[in-house]
């Protein structure tokens, strides 16, 4: 076990804002942290020097955060510091933790069984006053009952607070409906025995209230707090550190009021913004040298503060760089998103091709139906993803019912042109409109990632005006498979919400237009200004390199319309300002001109970006574990079929699929259909044909 430090080397590890942070171990303290500036650092070495010293105790010390990660972050800090008896918790964590200890004495009898999800109950509501229910409107009514309990609203008293605050409920839900189904709720979960994650936040409040001889064990036991990500503490969190801490004042709190993005959730600023207001006098640190990011991002970022408006703008830090200059951030604006979606893929390219690594890459956009063109152009130039809090595009259940609809669809077309109208009817029984849904949640995530197809519908139809609706579904079926391949070492592709936490060496920050940062339905001051944060969140996650871009037009020959996010002015180079009308790096779906080939090794899965390995798909000591042969005489009746077809050839199979075929050399259909990127309308057409050249090893007529 490597000897622990002494608290001079402690403090000898930390600048002269952090050290003030560490040695400020008396009365109430406020640490004002910008991103990158080492806050973590700074509050996990206070812990240390303090125990280290012997004026904190390990037993008395409770460090409280929001998520799992951060808690094993800090934890796992605190060991290398010599002080792993200090357990850092998340709120929820540290309440079920004293909830189950006191219960069997407060309560008696057996804790009722915690459910990690608050679905089926919230289905069963639902159920209960009638309402037809789908995926979207469960995890919306969920989220919402979620702010209620956290913003300590009862099922009586929910219309009138939200009334007073002109909260927009859960799409397709008047507020009393959701009033309704959330007093049902909480019947349900009594008649079950359950409990949620909220209810333990509680139900904890509620002993420390009502039990004194609890009140004193507690505070007896905790006697030091520090909260981490303070801007991101709810009421209801706020209550129960108040219970744990009584009239003592050994509290520090940690956070950036710039960094504030969940209020959705019932998370706000107020309490880091007013911390002095309730002890003043206290201590207040100010980290401000960023450690993460270059003079260039840090600039950007600045800016981006600067510009804000509101309760946070005041509290606002200026971060000042400490790493070595970089490049500047680059501004690219492209005639539609599928235009874009080819720059932000040849960006990617040669960031691989200058050495980076695939996984210290992000691509960031605000909503997850955006995901859909960035995985689409990456697939194309054959860089690995890894889609971060979310399903890929073709995963989530909206797409792939949809796409089953369609395929339906096509049946009943017989080879019928497409038109775009027809598409629209289709997933309007899927649960598209023409108008979005109000507000946000599952509810608009299920509409944006419908809308999403039409657009590809009407991309396709501008394409290829003779194209058929069974075309449109081959497309995409082609367009999953080429998306679903498993990967390890892959670029990141997240939402901004997603990304806070995180950081890379190179960020792309893409789709920043009007109506999408800021939203369109975010319409208040408030609502504006945590849009702006987001954006600030979204180029403080990058060390070195950062790229932002947006569209002027949705589909490609479209008017250009769109216009940059209102975060942008004033930041972008005035050159970028009037490029509506640049060309076209894109179109119908190719990959831009010019952009560096990149592909994955198919045998060991490594990204190759240049020389003829690229060609070959694999590395030069990775020898193919198909029948090369065989693939190449596969590839010769792909080619002639899709001559007689009139179709690019990967709509007829993948390379991937066809190395497939030639590895596992099926001898029937049923072991054909079980090769992936075969499916049953494919089986079907192609599956004779490629059974046939199989079995006689020579290329049989198409």
């Amino acid at each position: 076990m490597p000897t622990p430090p002494t608290t001079e080397e402690v403090l000898d590890a930390l600048d002269p804002e952090q050290r003030e942070v560490a040695l400020a171990l008396d009365g109430p303290v406020c640490v004002l942290a910008g991103a990158g500036t080492g806050k973590t650092r700074a509050i996990t070495h206070r812990i240390a020097y303090g125990v280290l010293s012997g004026k904190l105790k390990t037993q008395h010390v409770l460090p409280v955060t929001f998520s799992n990660r951060a808690a094993r972050e800090m934890g796992g800090r605190l060991r290398d510091l010599g002080v792993g008896g200090v357990r850092a918790r998340t709120f929820h964590a540290a309440a079920l933790a004293q909830l189950r200890y006191f219960w069997p004495k407060v309560v008696g009898g057996e804790m009722p069984r915690i459910e990690a999800s608050k679905a089926p109950q919230v289905g069963a509501a639902l159920s209960r006053h009638r309402v037809s229910s789908d995926v979207a409107l469960v995890r919306d009514v969920a989220a919402e009952i979620e702010w209620a309990k956290v913003s300590q609203i009862a099922p009586d008293d929910y219309q009138r607070r939200v009334a007073a605050i002109g909260r927009t409920p859960s799409p397709g839900l008047t507020v009393a409906e959701v009033a309704r189904v959330y007093a049902s709720y909480e019947e349900i979960k009594r008649e079950r025995r359950l409990i949620d994650f909220e209810d333990c936040l509680l139900l904890m409040v509620g002993m420390l209230e009502e039990r004194p001889d609890v009140t004193v064990q507690v505070r007896d036991q905790y006697r030091n707090f520090v909260v981490d990500e303070y801007q991101d503490v709810s009421p209801l969190q706020q209550r129960l550190l108040d219970l744990w801490l009584g009239d003592r004042s050994s509290i520090c709190v940690v956070g950036d009021a710039a960094q504030t993005i969940y209020s959705f959730a019932g998370a706000t600023p107020q309490f880091l913004l007013g911390f002095t207001q309730r002890f003043p006098d206290a201590t207040v640190a100010r980290l401000v040298r960023d450690y993460r990011s270059t003079p260039q991002v840090v600039t950007l970022a600045n800016g981006v503060v600067r510009r804000s408006t509101g309760s946070t703008s005041a509290a606002a830090l200026t971060l000042v760089a400490q790493q070595p200059p970089g490049p500047e951030p680059t501004f690219k604006a492209c005639p539609d998103e599928p235009a874009e979606g080819a720059a932000v893929a040849a960006k990617v390219a040669s960031l691989l091709a200058e050495g980076l690594r695939a996984s210290e890459i992000a691509v960031l956009f605000r909503i997850n139906a955006q995901s859909e063109t960035y995985e689409q152009a990456l697939s194309e130039i054959g860089v690995p993803y890894v889609l971060r809090g979310g399903e890929r595009f073709f995963e989530r259940p909206e797409v792939r019912q949809a796409v089953i609809l369609m395929r339906g669809a096509a049946r009943a077309a017989q080879g019928s042109p497409l038109d775009v109208d027809d598409v629209k009817a289709v997933l309007a029984s899927a649960g598209w409109s023409a108008a979005p849904p109000s507000g946000s949640g599952a509810a608009r995530d299920r509409w944006e990632s419908l809308s999403a197809l039409v657009g590809l519908a009407e991309d396709q139809a501008a394409a290829r005006p003779k194209a058929t609706l069974a075309e449109l579904v081959t497309e995409l079926e082609e367009r999953a498979a080429a998306q679903h391949a498993p990967t390890v070492e892959g670029v990141t592709l997240a939402t901004l919400h997603a990304a806070k936490g995180l950081e890379w060496d190179a960020v792309l920050l893409a789709g920043l237009v009007e109506g999408t940062l800021p939203l369109v339905h975010a319409t208040t001051p408030e609502e504006i200004e945590e849009e702006r944060r987001l954006l600030y969140v979204g180029i403080t996650r990058a060390r070195r390199h950062l790229h932002l871009s947006w569209a002027t037009a949705r589909t490609p020959g479209a008017q250009a319309t769109r216009r940059p996010s209102r975060f942008l002015d004033g930041l972008r180079p005035a050159d970028t300002a009037n490029a509506a009308g640049a060309r076209s790096e894109r179109r119908g779906g190719r990959a831009a001109k010019g952009a560096p080939k990149v592909v994955r090794c198919r045998g060991c899965g490594r990204t190759l970006v240049s020389g003829p390995q690229v060609k070959r798909g694999r590395c030069e000591d990775c020898p193919p574990s198909y029948d090369e042969a065989l693939f190449a005489r596969l590839k010769e009746w792909r080619l002639e079929r899709a001559r007689q077809d009139s179709v690019p050839a990967y709509v007829v199979f993948t390379d991937a699929t066809l190395e497939a075929i030639a590895d596992r050399r099926p001898g029937t259909s049923s072991a054909l259909a079980l090769v992936p990127g075969v499916g049953a309308a494919k089986l079907e057409k192609y599956g004779p044909a490629v059974l046939e050249l199989l079995a006689d090893g020579a290329s049989p007529e198409s």
